[in-house]
């Protein structure tokens, strides 16, 4: 195990030293990450693929290409979000002025998980680097090739005083939250955040959580039934289900449900053929203990309407639809993180609204309607981390759309700006002139209320 208090330790002096207060030295630190993750590409595409089963297309475009996107869009804005803001001063504190300065909070932790071990290990880091914080990242050891592709990057590229990979288990993991950081970043499930939260709570460390939940897709009876279907399978089945803004459940109103369903049906087939098994473009589940605690959803459930077969050897399990889910089913208890797909189909809106109200947050939602004053209604009724009107989980490559959840699902967001502020703060300064003492603070206090009083 690498001497985490040392490391610790060294990342501290190093930036106390103020090394990392200069912009110019953290655009070319992120030039470097950026040199890095091109030139290794072919490795990284390769841990992706032993470790997942990715795709080069789906690997490229939701991994690397973030990545290259985030950097280059935070180096093009980076000088004028650390630069100083003036804003007014009140009238009772003149002559003078106001300065907001963001400054960085120091040494950072950024604990990643492994379903897109690449991305959400760098991206936040690529937040992080940028507002002149130094970084100690741990991947998933569940993704173990990932995870090394990523050590050998980084600590390639970087000294360990500024930024350094950490790989291990829980033990590892254990071991670093029980370091005193200046900020933890952890995205993962919502019963490890607790965990990192009530770690980060002994020392008032903030944090970022990005958890995850059963997010809901809503389909309106005048929905473009076609396209809906499409965006609906894409986005649930990328990575095998196994991302965190996925569709989980499907609600789907009742006269067109079974359109719906045989639209999915037609996109699956399209997209990985009628033999999905021998698809190139389907992932496979991360491990046995994932692929089990999936396939025990399957087991003598006779709402398989699509799909339901398995390969353990090879950890495959079929792209799955299951109609006539009811809200109190198994399947309905806990986020699904895999390739099934529950349907349910109501009658009204309204009452739909209200169940989603009593339920814990969710990190997405996703609504399939033409219906402006319907779309904004759920938008407005229902408290959710982000989502898309008309698509699914495209919100989160935006680099001008805050990523994050609420409540069960997170705290604190990161991408472009987002991600900045999230991991530096705001330093008030008020500059008073040495030369001109106006004498109204200052006792005695005798009719000056008066004067208070005209200018409140």
């Amino acid at each position: 195990m690498d001497n985490i208090i040392d490391i610790v330790k060294e990342q501290r002096i190093f930036f106390n030293s103020g090394k990392t207060l200069d912009v110019k030295f953290r655009i070319e630190q992120l030039n470097k990450l950026k040199k890095a993750v091109k030139s290794n590409e072919g490795a990284i595409l390769s841990a992706l693929k032993k470790d997942l089963g990715k795709p080069s297309f789906e690997a490229y475009s939701t991994e690397i290409m973030q990545i290259l996107n985030e950097i280059n869009y935070t180096c093009k804005h980076l000088k004028k979000w650390t630069g100083p803001k003036k804003v007014k001063t009140p009238l009772e504190l003149l002559p003078g002025k106001s300065i907001i300065r963001r400054h960085p909070f120091g040494v950072v932790l950024n604990i990643a998980p492994w379903n897109y071990p690449f991305q959400i290990c760098l991206a936040p880091l690529v937040s992080i680097l940028a507002a002149g914080n130094c970084a100690v990242i741990k991947p998933s050891e569940l993704a173990p090739h990932s995870s090394r592709s990523i050590a050998k990057l980084i600590n390639n590229i970087f000294p360990p005083e500024y930024c350094r990979v950490i790989e291990g288990g829980v033990e590892e993991a254990r071991e670093l939250l029980s370091q005193k950081w200046d900020f933890i970043a952890f995205t993962g499930s919502t019963g490890v955040g607790r965990i990192v939260a009530q770690s980060a709570a002994n020392n008032l460390t903030p944090v970022l959580l990005e958890l995850g939940g059963k997010s809901p897709c809503i389909v309106h009876k005048d929905a473009n039934i076609k396209i809906a279907a499409r965006r609906i399978a894409w986005g649930k089945f990328l990575n095998a289900g196994q991302t965190c803004i996925a569709v989980d459940y499907i609600v789907a109103e009742k006269s067109i449900v079974k359109e719906l369903i045989n639209e999915i049906i037609l996109s699956l087939k399209s997209f990985y053929s009628d033999n999905i098994k021998e698809s190139p473009d389907l992932c496979r589940i991360i491990n046995r203990k994932h692929f089990e605690r999936l396939n025990s959803f399957l087991v003598n459930n006779d709402k398989i309407i699509f799909g339901g077969s398995t390969d353990s050897n090879s950890l495959f399990i079929e792209p799955t639809l299951i109609y006539k889910t009811e809200w109190p089913d198994e399947i309905m208890e806990e986020e699904i993180f895999g390739p099934l797909l529950p349907v349910i189909e109501y009658e009204d809106i309204g009452s739909v609204i209200e169940i989603l109200k009593a339920k814990e947050r969710p990190l997405a939602l996703y609504l399939f309607t033409k219906n402006k004053p319907l779309q904004n209604r759920v938008v407005e009724s229902l408290n959710f981390g982000g989502g898309c009107i008309n698509a699914t989980i495209m919100h989160n490559a935006s680099t001008f759309l805050p990523f994050g959840g609420v409540g069960n699902s997170g705290i604190g967001r990161y991408n472009g700006k987002s991600g900045f502020d999230t991991f530096s703060y705001q330093k008030s300064i008020f500059y008073k002139p040495g030369s001109i003492d106006p004498k109204l603070p200052y006792p005695p206090y005798k009719q000056k209320i008066n004067l208070l009083r005209k200018i409140s």
